[in-house]
């Protein structure tokens, strides 16, 4: 339209010409609206066809979202049913789980509450055991303060150590073998003298051992100290074992070594350890120093010794009595043989008498059978001889 406007106004028109185009513009311009028209009204339609189409497919939809929730109403109503089944069923079993579950816990319970009331009573007999045994202890500490009082004390100590030397003798040998504090032809008086059979001497042992420096070495701070404790302890035990080999030595009356009794087996292993040449000296100078085990020890082998000796001093006896019995034996052998010569001298006299029975037997038979002697002729009885028949019969 704008090249047909261009073209009108290139050269001048006339009023046909003009009424002639505004009429053909007006025809074109009411084509182009016809057009427009027609173009609006077939999109109104094919709209409208469109909308009617969704409208359609939106009731279809709509009748199948009815129809899926008729059926979701109905499966729903099935489920809401079968699920109040499952509830009553499920309440009846929790209800029976209960009930048994609250029977086990009632019984559980019960047994736990007898259980406990038995631990309870265990453990108060265990209380009362652990009182008795804290007031043992008690008395034990008591006890044990009193034994380091005792031996805080040196004659106490050597009472003490003395205790435990007899207890130990007494234990293991005869009373006849072992004296306490016996008196020496010095004058001496040991603590304790046993005497072996076969020998005269007796062997003492010595129960006075110096414990003070041993206390004072276990309580020593510092070198200075533990060395000045050390050579106490040297002094001590070395001028003990000196008075024990001058007092108790005597020729024929004591044997030649002695027993230094140390009343501690700690003690004792701590003498070995570092005091060995305290050992030495004591061992040159014939003196054994003996812990209580050791004294035991000594004391099972003397008591051996003393069984030995017992023996041999029975065998004289035992040999008497074997003898004894030896002429009791033969004696009975002989008398035996007597008996046996008796048996066969009867058994003798039994077979004569039982050959003269068979004799009498014999004849006997023949007197009962009447046999007759056909060689002479003659009856072998009395009466053939011209006996009467009843004198013969008698």
């Amino acid at each position: 339209m704008k090249e047909i406007a261009f073209v009108l106004l290139e050269r001048p028109v006339t009023w046909a010409e003009a009424a002639f185009g505004f009429a053909g513009i007006s025809l074109f311009l009411l084509a182009c609206v016809t057009l427009s028209l027609w173009r609006s009204s077939r999109r109104r339609a094919v709209e409208a066809g469109m909308a009617a189409e969704r409208a359609r497919e939106m009731d279809d939809k709509v009748a199948e979202m009815n129809r899926m929730q008729a059926e979701l109403t109905g499966r729903m109503q099935t489920m809401a049913e079968i699920l109040s089944t499952r509830q009553g069923d499920l309440a009846r079993l929790v209800a029976e789980r209960m009930d048994g579950l609250r029977q086990q816990v009632g019984s559980g319970l019960e047994q736990n509450v007898k259980q406990t009331t038995e631990s309870l009573g265990k453990l108060q007999e265990r209380l009362a055991v652990i009182d008795a045994a804290q007031k043992n202890l008690t008395d034990l500490t008591s006890e044990v303060v009193t034994l380091k009082d005792v031996l805080a004390n040196k004659q106490a100590r050597g009472a003490y150590g003395q205790g435990r030397m007899e207890a130990i003798i007494r234990d293991g040998l005869p009373a006849a073998f072992f004296a306490f504090q016996p008196q020496l032809t010095n004058g001496k008086r040991p603590d304790c003298l046993v005497t072996l059979p076969g020998d005269g001497r007796g062997l003492v042992i010595d129960a006075k051992f110096p414990l003070e420096s041993f206390t004072m070495l276990r309580e020593a701070r510092g070198e200075e100290a533990k060395k000045q404790a050390s050579a106490r302890v040297r002094g001590d035990v070395g001028q003990h074992v000196k008075d024990i080999s001058e007092r108790y030595f005597l020729p024929g009356e004591t044997q030649d070594m002695a027993l230094l009794f140390v009343p501690s087996e700690s003690i004792y292993a701590d003498l070995h350890e570092h005091f060995d040449d305290v050992i030495q000296k004591a061992h040159r100078a014939r003196v054994m120093v003996v812990s209580p085990s050791l004294l035991a020890l000594a004391i099972q082998l003397m008591q051996s010794l003393i069984r030995d000796a017992r023996m041999r001093e029975e065998a004289q006896v035992i040999q008497s009595e074997v003898g004894k019995l030896l002429d009791d034996v033969r004696r009975l052998g002989e008398r035996v043989d007597k008996l046996d010569t008796h048996f066969r001298q009867a058994q003798e006299d039994v077979g004569q008498i039982k050959t003269s029975a068979g004799k009498v037997t014999s004849r006997a038979e023949k007197i009962g059978a009447l046999e007759f002697d056909d060689a002479k002729g003659e009856p072998s009885l009395p009466f053939a001889k011209g006996l009467p028949l009843k004198a013969a019969a008698e």
